[in-house]
């Protein structure tokens, strides 16, 4: 080994830990294409087998069995270590790792964390993890490098398989584990040579053959690990359902959650006409699809007649693995919320200038309202156009598009009918305006927005971002005003029903723009504690995406239940936000929740942005966005409901918004907006 690679010391690193950096991939932020069975006997090996390292387990190719009980201290080892310990019988490496292949998730949580918090791996939003990046000197006159930990690991064992060099017993273990989940050939370019060094290496050590051995037993019996699933899914029967009051007020966290009380984390629904629906609802599923979804679950197959309607394909919602990672890293520059703050002067004209002509008595239908002022802002911060006038036809067009692709709650003709076909053609016209402004001279000095990174993508990677994807992605971008205009109008419903609230959130907003215009950096968490405490609770009970569909396209085991290769299943990731063992008292609006000690909020529990790969990108410019919008109405204005006698309910598909009963009425104008 070179004196640079020694220099990064991995002494520390269990092997448990070596196992998933050298199975990290960072083309797709997660491990190599292993079967997660597959994957779960590595980690339970690679758990023994460092138990032997350390001299609590002794095993060969025929039993296994502790010869010191003393606890290691490592919290992934030392489960593992007590359940053989209390085992009366000795069994052998292969039993134990059948029996205990189960628990390797929980394993591989704990190790990304661990490595998260040593600074070797760096986690991204959506479950995403790549090698960080660590100092070093090989000697004191070279300058310093930027290298991995993982890249030495790797280095190290490419070293060992593809020359003569001779392994210590911790690397002939870790090349076996490796060699176990037949991802070398992904790592490096093996000839019959390397492939026959590899062989060889994996026959030097009694301990490493004994477990790679249990190993590749167990990942070769299928049968084996389903025999316990005795499980099915329990059905909810259609008078169930509809004595839910959650039905009636289209609450479907609310309804998600008191179906999971009754029946389990996992449980179908009778739909007409069509198979039962599968749903999953809890925090445990949460955490479940946060983790290892990407290994069971994909996208494509309900998305693909959705983005069709728009002439797309492999558009950013339908795609997984790689090409989806690759494409969200692209992309997350243009939904930071550090690009809004570099355009909060531009926010705050555009918001004034949605509330310019606002007088005292005058009422506004709450869905339309603030679905027309979120886009007033978006479609020039995000592609530097003005579309007010055709954004009804692009909503109308995308919500009919939902209802028959997504939702299958209409045929396939009602996207044809002479009323669709107008509305289509609002698509077009948006991507001319856009096109026709985003020339390199028009964009000479201007802010970068998000047709800017497209149209770039598309010329450098038109692979990636085709060309035919644009109608879809610019469009995409101004539908996100549809969901955050919704989410603004709960949030202005819940602050005009609360004056208590309205008065502290005035409180803030006032001494925020006491001295005229903030930057877009001012709106710290200690500037804007209550508004982003009662947003946060505003997300919780009022989400606008309560649910995702997927589909499964590795059989796997959710909770004890097996969900089959094929299956569509509905994951109700909203549904733990009126969990009462996840949010005390749930219909209680209470933004104290969020305050230590207490922090409801963090744990897979609280997910209004969704799950795992597919959480949404732009959730940190979403969150932004709407806190200044509350703060400068509240600012500005008094809002009240109307009529005054209006009973919350949801209007529920495709996504949640409120009633189109929903008024807001202008009691007080505390201060003129300027012009």
């Amino acid at each position: 080994m070179s004196v640079a690679a020694e220099a990064v010391k991995t002494e520390h690193l269990s092997l448990p830990e070596e196992l998933i950096l050298m199975l990290l991939n960072e083309e797709n932020g997660y491990f190599h294409q292993v079967p997660g069975w597959q994957l779960n006997c590595a980690v339970i090996g690679a758990v023994l087998a460092e138990l032997s390292l350390q001299s609590r387990i002794d095993t060969d190719l025929e039993s296994l069995f502790v010869v010191d009980e003393s606890e290691t201290g490592d919290p992934a080892l030392d489960p593992i270590l007590k359940t053989i310990a209390k085992e009366s019988r000795t069994r052998n490496a292969t039993y134990w790792i059948e029996r205990l292949a189960l628990r390797a998730e929980s394993i591989i949580d704990l190790t990304l964390d661990r490595l998260v918090e040593e600074k070797i791996l760096e986690h991204h939003e959506g479950e995403f993890w790549t090698l960080a990046s660590t100092a070093w000197k090989p000697d004191p006159y070279s300058r310093p490098r930027e290298v991995t930990v993982g890249h030495f690991i790797k280095t190290r064992i490419g070293n060992l398989i593809l020359t003569d060099m001779i392994p210590d017993p911790r690397e002939v273990i870790l090349i076996c584990l490796v060699n176990t989940c037949d991802v070398f050939r992904f790592m490096f370019k093996l000839d019959e040579e390397a492939e026959e060094r590899i062989e060889f290496i994996c026959r030097m050590d009694l301990i490493g053959r004994s477990i790679s051995e249990a190993v590749l037993h167990n990942a070769s019996a299928p049968l084996l690990r389903r025999a316990h699933l005795t499980k099915q899914i329990p059905a909810v029967g259609l008078r169930d359902l509809l004595r839910s009051p959650h039905v009636r007020d289209g609450n479907l966290p609310a309804l998600f959650a008191e179906l999971a009380g009754k029946h389990g984390p996992v449980f179908k629904l009778p739909m007409p006409f069509a198979e039962p629906m599968i749903f999953l609802a809890g925090p445990e599923v949460n955490h479940w699809t946060n983790r290892h979804g990407r290994m069971y679950l994909r996208a494509r197959e309900y998305f693909a007649d959705f983005e069709k309607v728009y002439g797309a394909s492999g558009v950013l919602p339908a795609l997984d693995g790689a090409d989806h990672f690759r494409l969200r890293k692209a992309m997350a520059p243009a939904y930071s919320r550090r690009r809004l703050q570099g355009q909060a002067d531009e926010l705050y004209r555009h918001a004034r200038e949605s509330m310019a002509g606002w007088k005292v008595g005058d009422s506004f239908q709450a869905r339309r309202m603030c679905r027309h002022m979120i886009n007033g802002q978006i479609s020039p911060l995000s592609v530097s156009v003005d579309s007010q006038d055709i954004f009804d036809d692009l909503m109308a067009y995308k919500e009919r598009a939902l209802t028959v692709h997504i939702m299958k709650l209409l045929p396939g003709f009602a996207m044809k009918t002479p009323a669709m076909k107008r509305t289509a053609r609002a698509i077009d016209t948006l991507l001319a305006r856009v096109q026709s402004v985003h020339t390199p001279a028009q964009r000479a000095g201007c802010p970068r927005d998000l047709a800017d990174d497209l149209f770039s993508l598309n010329a450098s990677d038109p692979q990636l971002v085709p060309e035919s994807n644009l109608r879809f992605a610019l469009s995409a971008a101004l539908i996100a005003s549809v969901y955050l205009g919704d989410a603004f109008s709960l949030v202005l419903y819940a602050m005009a029903t609360q004056p208590e609230y309205y008065a502290r959130i005035r409180r803030e907003a006032d001494a925020m723009f006491a001295n005229g215009d903030p930057d877009g950096d001012a709106f710290t968490p200690a500037a804007v504690d209550v508004t982003h405490r009662f947003v946060t609770e505003c997300l919780r009970m009022y989400p606008i995406v309560p649910a995702s569909m997927r589909n499964v396209m590795n059989s796997c085991v959710v909770e004890g239940y097996e969900l089959p290769v094929g299956a569509r299943v509905t994951i109700a990731q909203t549904a733990p936000h009126y969990m009462e063992d996840v949010f005390p008292d749930p219909f209680k609006f209470d933004i104290d929740r969020y305050l230590p000690p207490r922090r409801e909020h963090r744990g897979p529990g609280y997910a209004p942005s969704g799950l795992g790969t597919h959480r949404c990108l732009g959730f940190r410019w979403m969150e932004l966005q709407l806190m200044v919008n509350v703060m400068l109405v509240a600012h500005h204005f008094t809002l009240e409901v109307a009529p005054e006698n209006y009973k919350h309910r949801f209007s529920p598909f495709p996504s949640m918004k409120p009633s189109k009963k929903l008024k807001f009425r202008v009691a007080e104008t505390v201060r003129e907006v300027p012009v």
